[in-house]
């Protein structure tokens, strides 16, 4: 059963999205809070597995939450899905800087969201395709490490993990993964997992936005257009 956590200062928007998950039978509502700080009392307290967190709310927002949350050692395991009505690319890459493994717009069809929902309680990561492009586009404008200058961990990756973590970068599912570096998917999961480990990464979204700090993918028109995430 996954257990989640709403945070939205709208009660009627909190209502509907209840609703929606508990007509789901492996998901349960365990918590609802009105703002940041109130979101962060309640997953302090339940430890859900996901928190379904609006970005804009009175007092401490959605982003700082995310970052209380996610900086929680004893929340390791809990998942935040950012939820907006904003696009704009400023909120994207703070809402993954602080922590985020999911953003979707408030546009999204209720079946789709069920789906970013145990997707991300799987532990994997979700952007929609529509933030895609921005995500990238900010992740190259917010870089601070100098191209002379690239970061220690990155001597570390093997030839293989570093065609993993481009990879990963793009946007592409461990199926893709294989297709492209000739490898089964499974095998193509492990050295996922195998850089999230060395990287102390909690999720896909971090291994993007650490690939696009360090230089090793930039941005540019041979993107992919779309967010795949892992199948």
């Amino acid at each position: 059963m996954i257990r989640i956590v709403i945070a939205d200062d709208q009660a009627l928007v909190r209502s509907g999205f209840s609703a929606l998950f508990n007509s789901a039978d492996d998901i349960d509502v365990v918590g609802e809070a009105a703002d940041g700080d109130e979101a962060v009392r309640i997953v302090a307290r339940e430890r859900p597995d996901v928190v379904l967190m609006d970005i804009r709310m009175p007092g401490v927002d959605g982003v700082d939450a995310t970052r209380r949350i996610t900086a929680d050692r004893r929340l390791s395991s809990t998942r935040v899905l950012i939820l907006t009505t904003f696009d704009r690319d400023e909120y994207v890459f703070e809402a993954i800087r602080a922590g985020a493994s999911g953003f979707l717009l408030k546009d999204t069809l209720p079946a789709d969201l069920l789906a970013a929902v145990r997707v991300v309680a799987d532990g994997q990561a979700l952007i929609a395709p529509a933030v895609t492009r921005t995500l990238f586009e900010e992740f190259a404008r917010h870089s601070t490490a100098p191209a002379s200058a690239p970061p220690g961990w990155l001597t570390t990756l093997t030839p293989r993990e570093t065609e993993v973590l481009t990879a990963v970068a793009h946007g592409l599912s461990n199926s893709e993964i294989g297709d492209l570096l000739y490898m089964a998917p499974a095998t193509a999961k492990t050295h996922v997992s195998r850089l999230l480990a060395k990287l102390d990464a909690r999720d896909r979204a971090q291994l993007v936005m650490l690939a696009y700090e360090s230089g090793v993918v930039t941005p540019g028109p041979a993107q992919p257009a779309q967010w795949s995430g892992t199948h």
